[in-house]
């Protein structure tokens, strides 16, 4: 028997989704963004700019949610003083009601010292400080979007959250990689954070949205205030940092308060180097099945394949 959506619904209460977006190309933030960097030049390189340069990515991210997660309460877009501009103007007979933005100086309230920040580790610290954030949450970031159906027992079962994943080594463990110069990336802030917590190995997650717990963050960060501190105080990215999430993960797992799922249901373009055909080919054939979809860095497709992507997300989404 099909489950109603209060049915599957019932074990996990109200669920929220959370958003980080910035748009790099605003003067404002680049303005704001330039007295903490020491080589100007550096601002105008392609590494540094994708982290903040953006595609509108974001409309379409907030669009699978409302189309695929029905069942989401709220979504709140975690910002800097902005505002996406399909967001501006709205009125209450729009599709966007359920959307709410909030400001990094609502979050950061006990912290405002660390402000402003560039960095996403300090604010996914604190996504937990959103007011009347429900319990369970799911962590998008604005290039993850949801391409199916989806059903809260996607992300929370009997109200613990669902982990897809899988369990490696740490670099340090691995032989040919300790004759390698040592890189610092995804895996690296995620190994700093099954470290913290006494790990051997770590749980290593994809790049799929994220369902969290609000009292795993306020039961640690309680605990363990200076923690927090040490990740929050960073206006750029440091080696030393942990991914809020893995740690959230790695909490979760050594409590044994959550699922694991082998299928990641996901699929992810990294980089934009095929031809335009295997595009086509895995959005409208490998697509098929799959939950979710990620798109790294899309603001530096090149503009044949992006304009195929956005076209194909637009159709999608409606």
């Amino acid at each position: 028997m099909q489950l109603t959506m209060i049915e599957e619904n019932k074990n996990t209460g109200p669920i929220d989704v959370v958003i980080l977006w910035v748009d790099g190309n605003d003067e404002k933030h680049k303005e704001k963004i330039r007295p903490y960097i020491k080589d100007s030049e550096k601002l105008k390189t392609k590494k540094f700019r994708t982290r903040y340069d953006q595609v509108n990515e974001i409309k379409f991210t907030i669009d699978s949610i409302i189309k695929y997660a029905s069942y989401v309460r709220n979504i709140y877009i975690v910002t800097d003083n902005q505002t996406p501009s399909f967001l501006k103007n709205r009125n209450t007979e729009d599709k966007y009601t359920k959307v709410s933005i909030v400001d990094h100086s609502v979050i950061f309230a006990e912290h405002g010292e660390y402000l402003p920040t560039f960095n996403c580790r300090p604010i996914e610290s604190l996504l937990y400080k959103i007011p009347n954030l429900a319990e369970h949450f799911i962590y998008f970031n604005d290039d993850f979007f949801l391409i199916n159906k989806t059903k809260p027992t996607d992300f929370f079962k009997d109200g613990l959250p669902i982990l897809r994943g899988k369990w490696l080594k740490f670099d340090k463990d691995i032989f040919y990689k300790k004759f390698k110069k040592a890189k610092f990336g995804h895996k690296t802030i995620q190994q700093n954070a099954a470290k913290l917590l006494g790990f051997k190995k770590y749980y290593n997650f994809k790049h799929t949205p994220h369902p969290l717990r609000k009292s795993t963050f306020e039961n640690y960060f309680e605990a363990n205030k200076e923690v927090l501190i040490n990740n929050i105080k960073h206006k750029f990215r440091v080696k030393t940092q942990f991914t809020p999430q893995g740690l959230a993960n790695h909490i979760e797992i050594k409590n044994k308060s959550c699922f694991f799922k082998k299928d990641l249901q996901l699929i992810y373009f990294r980089s934009y180097k095929k031809n335009l055909l295997w595009y086509k080919y895995k959005l409208n054939n490998k697509g098929k099945n799959k939950l979710f979809l990620g798109l790294q860095s899309l603001d530096l497709c090149p503009p044949n394949i992006l304009k195929y992507i956005l076209q194909w997300m637009e159709k999608r989404m409606s």
